[in-house]
């Protein structure tokens, strides 16, 4: 898939989903996100694939919605860039589009398009690695999150418009992923100062797992990207559903569920591998998906 709004390409076993439209630092539109899920289905469908790396173009990884083709719905075109667009010199204007049609050009952009991306995210049958190349902001930070392991370039920062640029609410999952990160206090003052979170600190703040010299991000993802795709890929997957499930149980309930997969996984071939592996003092040699 070589479309203009995306790229996808797969190399031993990584499959690579890169936004494409640089020059804009990659909004969110219609057609980027349909684009992207139909990526991401044929990382359902090519056996071979064992991890996605997602990443973008440009100096931006993704600004969030296409704030100038929403205004642009009704007779008011707007001249708003996309959410982070004020980070880097261009001003946010009023959107003068009729309130319902705009209403209607968002919620058809979110639950078309935008929800069903970070939802298909979460559900992939292999692990996600987001290599953040630049500034990251509105529902791009959702998309980002959405990841299993999340690296940042040291230029890149994190920013939350919605409510002291635009009078919104965080999307695209952001609220989500962002409190169950670094806790609420830091997540709510985020979202409503709206100020730029350094790769560094999201690095500190446990936001991401690391943060890079920009010159040296595309090696360390690949450096991951090879880890993961190594990595046994029934294991692998159980292992993100243990976290979701940790989320919300009580310890007696985790410690329960814990039991439950470590019986139906010690029977599974990856751990006969495993322990081979081991006696033969090797490196394990997992199957693919």
């Amino acid at each position: 898939m070589t479309e203009s709004n995306v790229l996808f390409e797969v190399s031993q076993g990584v499959a690579t989903l890169t936004l494409n439209d640089a020059a804009r630092l990659n909004p969110l539109t219609t057609e980027l996100l349909r684009d992207s899920l139909a990526a991401l289905q044929r990382v359902h469908e090519e056996r071979d694939i064992r991890v996605l790396v997602l990443t973008a173009k440009g100096r931006g990884f993704c600004v969030g919605a296409d704030l100038t083709a929403l205004g642009a719905v009704g007779h008011g075109a707007a001249t708003a860039a996309a959410g982070a667009a004020t980070d880097v010199g261009a001003k946010l204007s009023e959107i003068h589009a009729p309130a319902t049609g705009l209403a209607t050009a968002v919620g058809d952009l979110m639950e078309q398009g935008g929800n069903p991306f970070v939802t298909a995210l979460r559900e992939l049958p292999v692990p996600v690695l987001c290599a953040i190349n630049g500034v990251l902001a509105g529902g791009g930070v959702g998309v980002a999150l959405a990841a299993d392991v999340t690296i940042a370039a040291r230029s890149a920062y994190f920013y939350l418009p919605f409510v002291p640029a635009l009078g919104l609410v965080p999307d695209m999952g952001s609220a989500w992923f962002l409190q169950r990160a670094v806790g609420r206090s830091r997540a709510l003052a985020l979202s409503l100062l709206g100020e730029r979170l350094s790769a560094e600190q999201a690095m500190q703040w446990g936001l991401i797992w690391s943060c890079v010299d920009d010159a040296e991000l595309a090696a360390e993802t690949q450096r991951i990207a090879t880890r993961l795709a190594a990595l046994p890929a029934h294991s692998a997957l159980e292992t993100r559903a243990l976290f979701d499930h940790a989320e919300a149980a009580r310890l007696p309930e985790q410690l329960r569920y814990e039991a439950e997969r470590q019986r139906e996984l010690i029977t599974g071939p990856a751990f006969a591998e495993g322990l081979a592996a081991f006696a033969a003092k090797r490196k394990p040699m997992f199957n693919s998906r």
